[in-house]
């Protein structure tokens, strides 16, 4: 919560608390008032219960009533007025968070996760300025920041506990302060860096269940106001679900780097085990990448296709090199690919396009005798721009073609060996130019 390490319950639900007791007091007063003045002056058996009402006049007790009646009901007005803007300023936050909290938790990129955090709560608080910092390797680093003249403060690094911002860091505590000139924590080199003249502060840090990665700083509430309570709780509440988002983007982005060496090293080992089949791998990939394009294959499915196609012919890594090319040593290599790359999880969705990827169309291929549309696309793909590799590379095991023999024959094996719709979008793409050794 707050920098004086207070908690309490939420300030927009306690407001309209202390505005709905004063309203209930006021009009309780009135109607005690009117009923103690009704038995004093109707009822005279009960008279001597009430002689401590003075014996004035029932004009003046009644013109007293009315005046705390319209009393009343001026502050029941304006309680009601203060209370709607307050639900409506508190509901359209809260709605605003919803929305933003399914972006994040969408979002696999952590600049662009920043970003959108930053612009968030710019414009959930109204405020002029902000930075967000995340931990690395000890120090506090500037990752975002929006201000007049926040451009080189990217990448800057803050030492522990300095400032509010590593005040908060250190301490996992939110910090809100009215006016940073009466708060000794304030550092100018780390807080005040935004480009405008540093009032308020309100600093919220991101955590996790086991520890601070990092702090969001906003600066300045437009308009001169202090950030209150609902600030401090609505952005407190958008920092934890952003802690959780960077963790999850951290996570994909150290499986992306991981995939991206995995796969090098497959290749390269694919490359030093088959000499004959150096650079084979990638080849294929470009091709099938060209294929994906035309027909304007999501990212998605395009990422898929190209590492299935890196990825084919692993199989050969556990093919005795020397029997590499004999028919029956060759035939097993799809199904040994399968075996190796199904148990990866990051592999498992492509492990089918390498099984079948010498299928045929007619369904005289392997491993299974797939027919027609039954294989895979990304199989399908694959086989044209591996037989169109096979045929023009001057490094393949097999006597290399011309570029215009090898498009002839891709041709007449339409509708045997190769899908005939795909054969035309290839050759219709590829040009002598794209061919690669």
């Amino acid at each position: 919560m707050s920098d004086d390490g207070r908690t309490s319950d939420n300030s927009a639900i306690q407001e309209i608390i202390r505005k709905t007791r004063l309203s209930i007091a006021v009009i309780t007063f009135v109607i005690v008032t009117l009923f103690a003045v009704i038995v004093r002056y109707l009822y005279k058996p009960l008279a001597a219960t009430f002689n401590f009402i003075p014996d004035v006049s029932i004009s003046l007790i009644v013109g007293i009533t009315f005046f705390l009646s319209i009393v009343g009901l001026f502050l029941s007005l304006r309680m009601s007025r203060q209370v709607l803007r307050i639900v409506r300023d508190y509901g359209s936050r809260l709605q605003k968070l919803l929305n933003v909290t399914k972006v994040l938790r969408e979002e696999m990129y952590e600049d662009i996760l920043l970003e959108k955090v930053m612009d968030n709560a710019l414009s959930m608080t109204n405020s002029d300025a902000g930075c967000i910092l995340l931990v690395d390797d000890g120090k506090l680093v500037f990752k975002v920041a929006k201000g007049e003249e926040s451009g080189d403060l990217v990448g800057a690094a803050v030492e522990p506990g300095r400032g509010i911002a590593g005040w908060v860091a250190e301490r996992g505590t939110t910090a809100r302060v009215p006016d940073v000139a009466k708060d000794n924590r304030f550092d100018p080199e780390v807080d005040g860096r935004m480009g405008c003249v540093t009032n308020s502060i309100l600093s919220v840090p991101f955590k996790t269940s086991s520890e601070v990665i990092g702090v969001l700083e906003l600066v300045n509430k437009k308009g001169g106001y202090t950030y209150r309570e609902r600030d401090e709780e609505i952005i407190t509440y958008l920092a934890e679900q952003a802690a959780i988002s960077i963790t999850k983007t951290r996570f994909y982005e150290d499986q992306k780097n991981y995939e991206i060496h995995l796969t090098d090293m497959l290749l390269e080992a694919i490359d030093f085990h088959i000499s004959e089949m150096k650079g084979h791998s990638r080849r294929v990939a470009r091709y099938s990448n060209m294929i994906a394009k035309s027909l304007d294959m999501s990212d998605e499915e395009k990422k898929k296709l190209y590492f299935a196609s890196l990825l084919h012919d692993v199989g050969f890594l556990k093919i005795n090199s020397d029997h590499a090319f004999k028919r029956e040593e060759f035939m097993r290599h799809p199904a040994v690919g399968y075996e190796m790359i199904k148990p990866i999880n990051f592999y498992s969705d492509i492990a089918p396009f390498i099984l079948h990827h010498h299928e045929w169309y007619d369904g005289n291929g392997y491993p299974s005798r797939l027919k027609g549309d039954d294989i895979p696309l990304e199989s399908r793909i694959i086989c044209i721009a591996e037989a169109f590799d096979a045929m023009i590379s001057t490094t393949s095991y097999r006597v290399p073609v011309s570029f215009d023999e090898a498009v002839a024959e891709l041709k007449r094996k339409a509708g045997t060996q190769f899908d005939p719709w795909l054969v035309d979008v290839f050759v219709s793409t590829v040009e002598p130019q794209h061919v690669m050794q």
